[in-house]
């Protein structure tokens, strides 16, 4: 087996294994069913694609995506955390109102 034919065999299972998985991820952006979930499969769909493009550059030996790679992992990075903290918010605040909700007592503690 010659060093072109373990190439090729090498890229098109890299290929496969990232298709199947980017397929997978849009399944679960798809299905939900929470927010959460779909930002989380998101963020790995991001994750996919950055793997895509590594793999492309280490096969070609083109170091021109290094500025692509480092600019999707930061939107996807700061795109969840993003998320996670207006959602985080929502959370925190009282049902039906704008103000935050009182923090509860734990239990077997009184306040003194």
């Amino acid at each position: 087996m010659s060093i072109n034919t373990l190439e090729h065999v090498l890229t098109l299972t890299i290929g496969g294994l990232l298709f199947l998985a980017a397929l997978l991820t849009l399944i679960r952006i798809t299905i939900g069913p929470s927010v959460l979930d779909r930002v989380v499969a998101t963020d790995v769909l991001v994750s996919i694609v950055v793997c895509a493009f590594g793999a492309h550059a280490a096969l070609t030996g083109l170091t021109t995506t290094l500025p692509l790679l480092v600019s999707l992992s930061l939107v996807g990075f700061l795109g969840s955390v993003a998320v996670a903290r207006f959602v985080s918010r929502d959370r925190d605040r009282a049902p039906g109102t704008d103000a935050p909700a009182s923090p509860q007592p734990l239990p077997g503690r009184s306040d003194r």
